[in-house]
């Protein structure tokens, strides 16, 4: 069995060095430096716990035989063009396991077909600080570190069942028959703190600090659950729990009750910062159109306005114009939607 991680950044250095505990797993990145610190390093796992775990890194030019599994963790800016490129190094019978953000199997399955194509949504956090060094800011422990898994085909692969028990060996794995309606759980989670996280500059756990930066999450989260039933999308449940009926509201008292637990949701996660101020760092495009853009334009499909989601995306579209930056400065912009 072949295994290979492609883009493995921040999230994807942190499941490979799980994974090579026990597996023959290859990281391939276009990260020169990154690659060559893994070489000669291992990957280093700091944060929330520590690990140095010798891995086989790999530049793009070095892949050479086809893999049975590819678990895809770059950004989907060029999901199509990668997937095409990556197209080669796949096996006849293989299957790709997208790990991106957003909705991204459609684009996937458009280039290799549904029945080869699985999704798969991470509910823990990394940060890339230094080549070869990674945080872990959630905790590590086997409940937080979660995946959920599904098939974009009703017909499920051969090679599902190995894909649930790679990703097992990390943390647990739940696997979901309604995909959409999990993917779109941590899309919801995505909109609102990775996306006042870009704007603000401010961790997940800073933004439930505050009740002004908790309101706007709570605005975005209710904007996302409006937006899925209008669509007619059923929201599955986050590591158990069903994040509709706890987070929904439809009176005061329930937005009062909704406010309240926020921060308990998010407090194992309350270290992680998006990792789209990354990009804006490096002077990259943010994935910002493949997260709160997915619900812009559900709500343009849904007839369904979607404010909030829109000042996320167009503020974020001013970073990467360098005609604004990451900041509090940017609550002012928030304010006027309210």
């Amino acid at each position: 069995m072949k295994i290979c991680i492609y883009g493995a950044g921040a999230m994807g250095t942190v499941l490979g060095a799980y994974l090579s505990k026990t597996e023959n797993v290859d990281l391939v990145s276009r990260n020169v430096n990154h690659i060559e610190s893994l070489k000669k390093n291992g990957a280093i796992i700091t944060g929330q716990t520590h690990i140095q775990k010798d891995v086989n890194a790999l530049l793009p030019s070095e892949m050479k035989d086809p893999y049975d599994i590819i678990f895809l963790m770059t950004k989907q800016l060029e999901n199509e063009e990668v997937v095409k490129n990556l197209m080669p190094f796949l096996k006849s019978n293989g299957v790709i396991c997208t790990m991106q953000n957003g909705l991204p199997e459609y684009s996937v399955a458009k280039v290799i077909g549904e029945e080869k194509t699985i999704g798969s949504a991470m509910a823990w956090g990394a940060t890339l600080h230094k080549d070869g060094i990674v945080e872990l800011t959630t905790k590590p422990d086997y409940e937080a570190l979660t995946f959920s898994l599904g098939s974009f085909s009703e017909i499920k692969h051969p090679l599902f069942d190995e894909v649930y028990r790679l990703l097992s060996l990390m943390g647990k794995t739940t696997i979901e028959d309604n995909w959409i309606g999990a993917r779109y759980a941590k899309l919801m989670i995505n909109s609102a703190f990775s996306g006042l996280s870009v704007v603000l500059d401010l961790t997940f756990g800073e933004i439930t600090k505050s009740k002004q930066t908790r309101t706007y999450a709570q605005a975005i989260l209710k904007e996302c659950i409006d937006t899925a039933k209008k669509g007619h999308i059923k929201i599955e449940k986050i590591q158990g729990k069903d994040v509709v009926k706890l987070l929904d509201y439809h009176h005061p008292f329930k937005k009062w009750l909704s406010f309240q637990i926020i921060p308990i949701a998010m407090k194992k996660h309350k270290a992680i910062k998006s990792s789209m101020l990354n990009d804006l760092a490096r002077d990259r495009q943010t994935e910002i159109h493949a997260i709160n853009g997915v619900i812009s334009a559900f709500g343009q499909s849904f007839d369904i306005k979607t404010p909030w989601n829109d000042a996320i995306v167009s503020i974020t579209e001013s970073f990467e114009r360098k005609e604004n930056h990451p900041g509090l400065h940017n609550l002012k912009l928030l304010e006027l939607i309210k």
